[in-house]
């Protein structure tokens, strides 16, 4: 009876010991999965990051060139605003010309007349 009981506690001992060994097994299994997913997820979000920074560049870039056109109309628009100004002025003296030299002409014409 004695033998029959430590042979099934060497039994049971080794099944154990079995277990506990596949369990470390798994254990490790999982460590290095975590530690590949760990990775995987670092690179992934060092891509996405290296995405964004990439995107804010070239939208600086191109917010850059709108501003620099945004000032060329805005000087454009400017310059136009002094040239019908200039405009609007010759052609007041234009036509404040043009009376004195209908005046001119009407008493020209009505010295003839006489």
């Amino acid at each position: 009876q004695l033998h029959l009981t430590m042979s099934e506690k060497n039994e049971l001992t080794k099944s154990l010991e079995m277990v506990q060994k596949e369990l470390q097994e798994k254990e490790s299994e999982m460590k290095r999965e975590i530690l590949e997913y760990k990775d995987r997820l670092l690179q992934a979000e060092k891509e996405h990051q290296d995405a964004l920074t990439e995107a804010n560049r070239k939208n600086e870039v191109e917010i850059e060139a709108c501003q620099g056109k945004m000032n060329s109309l805005e000087h454009f628009i400017s310059s136009q605003k002094l040239e019908i100004e200039h405009l609007k002025s010759s052609k007041e003296e234009l036509n404040n010309s043009l009376k004195e030299a209908n005046q001119t002409l009407g008493e020209l014409l009505k010295t003839k007349v006489r």
